[in-house]
């Protein structure tokens, strides 16, 4: 019935001077995520027309539903402007979302032709009463029906269709420029890595792996993660950058007291990060951070925190709840990985007390206790980086980290 796909860009239309450059940019992930050769694309100023030919919808609107920019998008038919045209194609748009259901029932028409001989009102009038005589299951409702037409006249043809499907909304990722995302194993960061794409920032991703502190189970954990992400990414890659971490954590542990343990391991972490960072042009750094939720992200610690990076900080979590963020995670299919018992160097090791109030100069006092510059300086060299592509997680393994029994399954791809 159905033989194109409408898409809407939504806020996109709005961007002005700019707006050619943002179409492009969404019209090119599309493609990417599409990906079908027996697919056309037909352009009409703010909307894009997906022309199916005989392929399946389904997996057309699943690959559109990994595509940031989008407001909307429904099934459309195509027919001549003649009113008996469109009325032959009403009846049979109608009667294939109708089955044997009784709805109430409305026409509502677009004249974007202004040229077009007769009125909306009258279309919409017109069109109704036919498909109502021809039907049995219909009762009028113009208020709040539960089946409504939607027509459209325009120059070269009336559209037709009766569904409005949501897209992500937000902007196309990378029109904003890249970002560094602090990839945890939990729940939060996959999610906060998610809203910052959706707002049009082409994520990178850092982990901190200190195996054999840490289980080998933790770090795929984050490459499962990664690859999830990779599905909303362009050319559905994502680069992994896993900084061996465990000289760095058994000097924490060593020579930090207990209750800044976490406060100045996270520090050491924006130093990484903002080294990586600045090696990939990344723009800013992104991490899952919601205020209040742990010790480190009170407002104090993150002051203490941030102090020794003059790099933006994202916090896209910072105002969601906790059930917020799991019903994101789990619509990006995330959850059920984050929540596997394998634990990561910032949670392997909880103070029983973390201060939730740090002091910038007791921080500083605490890292005079021993030498991390240099460690930090091989750590930043030692940081291997793995391109996560969407579907090929299981074919990455560790090898060449810090511990040797690890699954025989990928190498470290090539420079």
């Amino acid at each position: 019935m159905y033989e194109r796909i409408l898409v809407r860009y939504g806020d996109l239309t709005l961007k002005g001077k700019n707006k050619k450059v943002f179409v492009e940019r969404v019209n090119q992930l599309i493609r990417e995520k599409v990906n079908n050769p027996h697919v056309k694309y037909e352009k009409n100023h703010d909307r894009l027309y997906i022309v199916l030919n005989g392929e399946h919808h389904e997996e057309i609107i699943a690959s559109l539903d990994k595509v940031s920019g989008l407001s909307s998008y429904s099934f459309i038919s195509k027919t001549s402007r003649d009113m008996e045209s469109i009325k032959a194609k009403a009846l049979e748009v109608v009667q294939g979302e109708l089955g044997d259901k009784v709805v109430t029932f409305k026409v509502e028409t677009k004249r974007a032709d202004k040229t077009y001989p007769l009125q909306s009102p009258e279309i919409s009038k017109e069109i109704a009463g036919h498909v109502l005589r021809n039907t049995e299951t219909l009762l009028v409702d113009v208020h709040n029906p539960e089946l409504t037409l939607f027509i459209e006249v325009r120059h070269h043809g009336a559209y037709l269709y009766c569904n409005k499907m949501k897209g992500m909304g937000g902007f196309p990722v990378g029109v904003a420029g890249k970002g560094l995302l602090m990839m945890s194993g939990g729940i939060d960061s996959p999610v906060a890595g998610f809203l910052a794409m959706k707002q049009g920032i082409e994520i990178e991703c850092i982990h901190f792996e200190s195996t054999p502190l840490t289980s080998i189970e933790s770090a795929q954990k984050v490459i499962d993660l990664t690859e999830k992400l990779s599905h909303f990414a362009p050319k559905n890659k994502i680069n992994l950058h896993m900084v061996p971490f465990k000289e760095l954590h058994e000097q924490l542990l060593e020579y930090v007291p207990e209750a800044y343990n976490i406060t100045i391991m996270r520090r050491m972490m924006y130093r990484i990060s903002e080294q990586i960072a600045a090696k990939h042009r990344c723009l800013v750094l992104i991490n899952g951070e919601s205020v209040g939720q742990v010790a480190s992200q009170t407002l104090q610690s993150m002051v203490a925190i941030n102090d020794v990076t003059t790099m933006p900080v994202l916090r896209p979590l910072v105002t969601y709840d906790k059930l917020d963020i799991i019903d994101i995670s789990n619509k990006i299919d995330c959850y059920d990985i984050s929540v596997k018992p394998f634990e990561d160097c910032c949670t392997v090791y909880v103070p029983k007390k973390p201060t939730t109030s740090p002091k910038v100069y007791r921080c500083e006092y605490y890292e005079t206790l021993f030498d991390y510059k240099p460690i930090i300086d091989k750590a930043v060299r030692d940081t291997k980086t793995f391109v996560i592509e969407a579907g090929s997680s299981r074919d990455i393994t560790l090898e060449g980290f810090t511990i040797a029994e690890i699954p025989p399954k990928l190498t470290i791809p090539k420079e």
